[in-house]
């Protein structure tokens, strides 16, 4: 039911008020009292978090509604209200067909595996503890959260130089990030800035493809870059003042290389770019390997010498600051950094690059197949060279490849990087002849 990134999918079928209603009923029944509710600007959002809500104070819990808020607006409000849990009614950057359910701890870390477990077990088992007719939770609206969020955003950053910022919010909830910088004394220039969750400016995923609009309103401006967030801004992604889309592992190597000094350890997934680690290492700190998913990113940045986590997908973890990806907290701290030491374009050109391949196969059973590629690959390789933290990433000295199942599809994705153009070919080649040999083999 839960995957990494929560309950999501399509309205009416997979996500549904009566769903909305199991997991209210069992949050309350698990021992979480004082439940954080807060929506995207998808409509169907009012309809599930009303539902939500009603199980939670079903089975005794008081509810706190924060109303349309970004996702770490939400993930953030469960420690400044003293409550016991957060709910976001989010689908983050689906399509606008799609919602879901996201479920937040007190540190701002998404629930983890067990929590999830929990929550998923008693929906299965109608395990609720209804309350007697005198015994239903309370409930009350506030907008406090968006302000708690720009005051929090405004001490995390400190910004001498003001910038001109274009920021695209994709019809988005992620108007806090225009918000501070203009608190901050940026000029701001907002594009699809009307809250409107059919996300009709574009596509709510910013990547280079989505955000033309962006990048020509920066490149031919004179603004100093271009800030963008998917619909419930737990991600951002940027273009610098070309009006180029900076690539993500460039923006990880980035935030990583200024957040991070001697000794100190960056989180990141298994297949983050041999950039990041090349930028650590300058700076005297190192990467430590996570699984793919933020809330595994989030768990490791919990360790006292880890300054910083992040995926190229765009999710942004400071862990003095907070354990949920916080994309206005990412704007924030990238116009600092820009204001500090840009232009973006030129620290971009700062951090080198290689050649990245990426290519998958579709296949009956991922499951199985991994499970033989796992077997092949420990057979033929070193064990110092071979991590089995998520799929299987090999190590070749002079690059890597990597081969895992994805979550949501019939699919074993292939990622090859190496620091020539022909060393990563013919990694991505090896690698193709592991999977294409496995497949038959995971028939039988």
């Amino acid at each position: 039911m839960f995957g990494t990134s929560g309950i999501r999918g399509p309205v009416g079928s997979t996500v549904t008020a009566e769903l909305a209603l199991e997991v209210g009923r069992a949050l309350a029944s698990d021992g979480y009292e004082r439940v954080v509710i807060g929506r995207d600007v998808r409509d169907s959002g009012k309809v599930l978090g009303a539902a939500l809500a009603a199980g939670a104070r079903e089975c005794g819990a008081d509810v706190i509604d924060i109303g349309v808020a970004a996702t770490p607006t939400v993930a953030r409000s469960v420690g400044w209200f003293d409550a016991d849990a957060g709910v976001v009614i989010t689908a983050s950057h689906n399509p606008s067909t799609d919602n879901g359910i996201k479920l937040w701890t007190p540190s701002g870390k998404a629930f983890g595996p067990d929590q999830r477990k929990a929550i998923e077990t008693r929906i299965e088992r109608e395990d609720y503890i209804l309350a007697d007719w005198n015994g239903h939770g309370t409930q009350r609206s506030t907008d406090d959260g968006n302000r708690l969020h720009t005051d929090a955003l405004r001490e995390a950053v400190s910004l001498e130089t003001p910038l001109d910022v274009v920021v695209d919010l994709g019809n988005g909830a992620g108007r806090v990030t225009a918000d501070v910088l203009t608190a901050l004394g940026c000029r701001v220039r907002t594009i699809n800035g009307h809250p409107d969750g059919a996300f009709p400016g574009r596509p709510s995923e910013p990547n280079e493809e989505t955000l033309e609009d962006l990048q020509v309103m920066v490149g031919s401006s004179d603004a100093d870059l271009g800030i963008a967030h998917d619909g419930d801004a737990d991600r951002m992604v940027a273009v610098d003042e070309t009006g180029t889309f900076v690539p993500k592992d460039v923006l990880l190597a980035l935030f990583a290389r200024d957040a991070a000094g001697e000794g100190d350890r960056v989180a990141a997934p298994v297949d983050t770019s041999l950039s990041v680690d090349d930028a650590l290492a300058a700076v005297g700190a190192t990467l430590t390997k996570t699984r793919v998913g933020d809330v595994y990113v989030a768990e490791r940045a919990t360790e006292p010498d880890v300054v910083f986590g992040g995926e190229p997908s765009g999710a942004w973890i400071w862990p003095e600051e907070t354990l949920c990806p916080d994309g206005p907290l990412a704007a924030c701290r990238l116009v600092e950094l820009v204001a500090d030491s840009g232009p973006l374009s030129a620290l971009v050109d700062s951090v080198d690059t290689y050649p990245i391949r990426r290519d998958s196969l579709e296949v009956a059973d991922n499951t199985a197949v991994m499970a033989t590629i796992t077997d092949r690959v420990t057979e033929r390789y070193d064990d110092e060279d071979v991590d089995t933290l998520d799929g299987v990433r090999v190590d070749r000295g002079d690059g890597w490849f990597l081969l895992r199942a994805s979550g949501t599809q019939p699919l074993v994705r292939v990622t090859a990087e190496a620091r020539t153009a022909d060393r990563a070919d013919a990694l991505e080649r090896e690698a193709m002849g592991i999977l294409e040999g496995a497949i038959p083999a995971s028939a039988d």
